[in-house]
């Protein structure tokens, strides 16, 4: 019986495919991505709050804060988003999440931007914890807009469940919208 002879290109194809696979199976242990999120997480809600001092009564308001630092959105006919943050419960991180968001239409350029999801009920927070992908609507209100403006926290704007705030917006692309966009947990 005879063993068949493989090639060193073939095996080094082989070899580079199977750690490829191996890489995407990471659960994250042992990895920096938790530090690095929570750190953005920090900065943003710190530039949140002084560019914007009525987001801080929100936040005393709210059961929980999802906290996306950084999120890169491109478009040319076909659009799409992504980020990376937290869950924030009681100003500690309970989970890490990935948003993605895509579109279509007359649209191009990019831009980046941070945003805040303000869950102003305990419902709206266990809803969004539960689901395998929660999506954003056109339910939210905006509390800060790509306009830049402000409202301030009363008592309409609390009775809201998810209240949004984005902000930041560097880039070519005009406006900024949640509509759309999918939210799901992660191990960084």
């Amino acid at each position: 019986m005879s063993i068949p002879k493989i090639s060193r290109r073939a095996f080094t194809v082989a070899a580079l495919a199977s750690v490829s696979v191996t890489a995407a199976c990471g659960n994250g242990i042992g990895s920096t991505g938790a530090s690095t999120i929570d750190a953005r997480v920090d900065a943003t809600l710190s530039e949140m709050y002084s560019q914007y001092p009525n987001t801080r009564e929100l936040s005393n308001k709210a059961v929980g804060l999802l906290v996306m630092p950084l999120v890169t959105e491109a478009g040319l006919g076909l659009g799409g988003a992504y980020g990376r943050g937290a869950l924030r419960v009681n100003d500690a991180t309970v989970d890490y999440y990935s948003m993605v968001k895509g579109s279509g239409g007359l649209q191009i350029g990019a831009q980046q931007y941070a945003h805040v999801l303000f869950f102003m009920t305990e419902d709206a927070l266990s809803d969004f914890r539960r689901s395998p992908g929660w999506a954003a609507g056109a339910d939210l209100e905006y509390v800060i807009s790509d306009e830049g403006s402000s409202i301030s926290a009363d008592t309409t704007t609390t009775l809201t469940p998810v209240l949004a705030a984005v902000f930041g917006q560097a880039g070519l692309r005009l406006g900024a919208t949640l509509e759309g966009t999918k939210y799901t947990r992660i191990i960084p």
